[in-house]
């Protein structure tokens, strides 16, 4: 599979599939294909299907196969962000944020990813239940603004702002910061706790969190009854 991602900060994956190359995506990720893409619309079992409800994801996704020579498949991110390309392989998988999956090549498996920290789960902002990629391939994910990439060596961390970690390696761990010192969580403009990334590892940070966005720009909204 070749591809290009493109459109700045409105991207695009434009991938290019050779004849029987398969590519399974998020419900409605299509934004255009080349006419002898085939589609096929899969659940998976049950267990699979417990895994995307609880991750947000939708129940289904879809399976396009170029059919008959090359093919071309596009898919566009839903909100102004990154996509980014992950090479996935054995012994090596990726832990995404919820939502953020576009699409795999059919060797990498999508799977729940399940906060070892309770209060991780509770209070650092990516909740109990995150998306992991096993196998080999390529895969994409979407992400909310700019993203940022940081290798952790053994043993450095990184104070990550709720929702700002938009994947990592799964060699990565997770715990939770209160910030330190009451003025500072009342009056400080920031969580009350924090993320503690600890390597080794690679990690994505993402610069505008959809949930952030959204609270910054509701007051401006226009309210029923008005």
């Amino acid at each position: 599979m070749q591809y290009t991602i493109e459109g700045g900060n409105l991207p695009i994956a434009i991938l290019e599939l050779t004849e029987g190359e398969s590519v399974a995506t998020e419900a409605g990720a299509m934004s255009w294909m080349s006419p002898n893409m085939q589609m096929e619309t899969k659940a998976g079992g049950m267990k699979r299907l417990l895994g995307r409800a609880f991750s947000g994801e939708s129940l289904f996704e879809n399976v396009y196969t170029a059919v008959g020579g090359k093919g071309l498949l596009a898919m566009a991110s839903k909100f102004p962000g990154s996509i980014r390309a992950f090479h996935v392989r054995p012994g090596s998988s990726i832990v995404l944020q919820k939502r953020s999956f576009l699409a795999r090549e059919t060797g990498v498996n999508l799977s729940v990813f399940f906060q070892k920290s309770i209060g991780s789960g509770f209070f650092g902002g990516e909740g109990f239940i995150m998306e992991e990629l096993r196998g080999e391939g390529l895969c994409f994910g979407e992400f909310d603004g700019s993203v940022i990439e940081y290798d952790l060596a053994e043993g450095q961390e990184i104070i990550v702002s709720t929702g700002c970690l938009a994947a990592m390696t799964a060699t990565c761990s997770l715990s939770i910061q209160a910030v330190p010192g009451i003025k500072n969580a009342l009056f400080g403009g920031e969580s009350l706790f924090n993320t503690r990334v600890a390597g080794p590892g690679h990690i994505w940070l993402q610069s505008m969190p959809l949930p952030e966005f959204a609270a910054a720009i509701a007051p401006l909204l226009p309210q029923s009854g008005n």
